[in-house]
């Protein structure tokens, strides 16, 4: 048994009406003069899971996490049959992919919020049932617009999951295994994207693409009964309300922008329906911003990435999975309607990844141990811009070895770069922050993965779009499907098959490279904010 211990003297420290501490003068703390004034955990209530029990709880929450990490990727191994059997043209294939990632990213702060204040076991059962109630009527619907609607359902059921998974890990292990553990739920999270395009691979081999959402629902079942069994719950117990006004900015702001950016292809970049749409969402965030710095109880407070080590992991994680959703989007219609693979083959083609991630990311932490967090991530991400401008060389004749020699430095690269970024996030903050620092984490994730498939989606689009040149004698009508989506244009017979995919791969180069534009400065920036080393927070 656990000796008793003798409770800290709580300390007297001065507050505003609202209950927030203040400074002598009346002038809210900072949140390293909070995080000295108040005793470790005193604003944080955790069932802790002892032993064996830990394991469990490792498990569990990383099903769940798998369970919708997953559902971002294992539908782009579907598109060319979703294409064919919905007529989607490109602009509403990048919807039915990125519907699910905008909602996800767009509500993980309020969401985790909800999680912090009334327990995150019961976020995390909420989730999971909305997201299993939202893909079991997914397979029942042959209508584009039905199915991006769903999507948006399965993306308000991942944003009460994935927050609650990390803050529950955060929560209930001691900051010795911490570490550990975090690298384990990195390592899912950046694999799972991957298992869900091979498990996707699998069921379209005898299946259709709804057999994906099916998978879902079961995985979720699954994750229902162990998170009920035994997850402990945890939840802040002086939570200020939640902040309604700056989470509608933020949804209005990233939902306009994000549109703006799918929709660009159709308009035009330089269209004033284009433009307007993207100044409306970049006023719309300032607006946060701004209203984040004000208000006495912020959803996200901006001051916190003014912390060198939560800036750099942050900046880091966004890059990373902006690169990283982009270019599954774009590879798997590449493998499958350029290279003409089966839609297992192509999931499979994709393994050099995980084989390069899994292990990296195992290995990080003893990495930074020796060399220190910066060298590590850095060279992660080093690694993973070598991968995506290997990548963007590929031609409709290139050999796999090409195809697996971009992919697995990317996987490796991400490994080393994905586990000191989270930590560093998770690290900067005390422990009565962990909510607000692994809701941060899941949306730098979520909104790299959302604008990555945006804008590396649009930029695919637009140059398919300008560099599709059709003979003449193709009928008009035919030659409009065409240049609307080249999941249709691929389905024509020649010799319109054989321009699309010349013209798709032109597309694809520029996109990868805009991929690998975002690591390459996702590495000189963390650089520079690591420049040097940083206490980890107390408490």
């Amino acid at each position: 048994m656990t000796p008793p211990t003798t409770p800290p003297t709580p300390l007297a420290v001065p507050t505003k009406p609202d209950g927030r501490p203040t400074k002598p003068d009346g002038q809210p703390a900072t949140y390293d003069e909070r995080d000295e004034q108040l005793p470790a955990g005193a604003a944080d209530r955790r069932t802790a899971a002892p032993g064996a029990g830990h394991t469990r709880v490792l498990v569990v929450t990383c099903l769940a996490l798998a369970t919708v990490v997953s559902a971002m990727s294992s539908l782009n191994v579907a598109l060319p049959s979703i294409a064919a059997d919905t007529h989607a043209s490109q602009t509403r294939l990048s919807w039915i992919i990125d519907a699910y990632s905008l909602f996800f990213a767009a509500l993980l702060l309020p969401a985790g919020a909800l999680g912090d204040r009334f327990g995150r076991r019961r976020a995390l059962l909420a989730g999971l049932v909305i997201f299993g109630a939202a893909a079991a009527a997914a397979p029942f619907t042959s209508s584009a617009s039905a199915l991006i609607g769903l999507r948006c359902g399965l993306g308000l059921g991942g944003a009460l999951v994935m927050p609650a998974t990390l803050s529950t890990i955060t929560g209930t292990f001691p900051r010795e295994r911490r570490a550990a553990a975090v690298g384990v739920w990195a390592a899912v999270a950046g694999s799972s994207a991957i298992l869900g395009v091979l498990a996707s691979g699998l069921l379209l081999e005898a299946f259709s693409w709804r057999a994906v959402f099916v998978l879902g629902v079961g995985l979720a079942a699954v994750s229902i009964a162990g998170t009920w069994r035994f997850v402990p719950d945890s939840a802040d117990t002086d939570t200020p309300p939640i902040d309604v006004v700056g989470a509608l900015l933020s949804v209005a702001g990233l939902g306009a922008l994000v549109y703006s950016i799918i929709e660009a292809p159709e308009h035009g970049w330089l269209s004033a329906a284009t433009l307007t749409g993207l100044g409306i969402g970049l006023a719309l965030l300032v607006g946060f911003v701004a209203w984040e710095l004000r208000t006495t109880s912020p959803l996200l407070d901006p001051r916190l990435f003014t912390r060198a080590r939560f800036a750099a992991g942050t900046l880091s994680i966004f890059l990373q999975f902006f690169a990283f959703f982009g270019m599954i989007f774009v590879a798997m219609q590449y493998l499958q309607l350029v290279r003409g693979d089966s839609p297992l083959v192509a999931a499979v083609s994709v393994l050099p990844l995980t084989a390069g991630l899994m292990p990296a990311a195992r290995l990080a932490p003893k990495i930074v141990a020796r060399v220190g967090a910066r060298v590590c991530c850095v060279a992660g991400l080093v690694l993973a811009t070598v991968g995506l401008v290997v990548l963007s060389r590929l031609t409709q004749d290139s050999s796999y070895l090409l195809v697996a020699a971009g992919l697995y430095p990317l996987g490796l690269g991400m490994g080393l770069a994905m586990t000191p970024a989270t930590t560093a996030i998770t690290d900067s903050l005390p422990a009565r922050l962990q909510g607000v620092g692994s809701a941060v984490n899941d949306l730098s994730r979520e909104l790299g993965g959302a604008l990555g498939i945006a804008v590396l989606g649009s930029l695919l689009g637009s140059a398919y779009r300008s560099h599709l040149a059709l003979p003449a004698a193709v009928p008009p009508a035919v030659a409009e499907k065409a240049r609307s989506s080249f999941g249709l244009a691929a389905h024509l017979g020649e010799p319109i098959r054989g321009h699309a995919q010349a013209a798709f791969v032109d597309g694809m180069g520029v996109a990868l490279l805009g991929g690998a534009a975002a690591t390459a400065l996702a590495a000189l920036a963390v650089a520079a904010l690591l420049r040097h080393p940083s206490r980890p927070a107390e408490g």
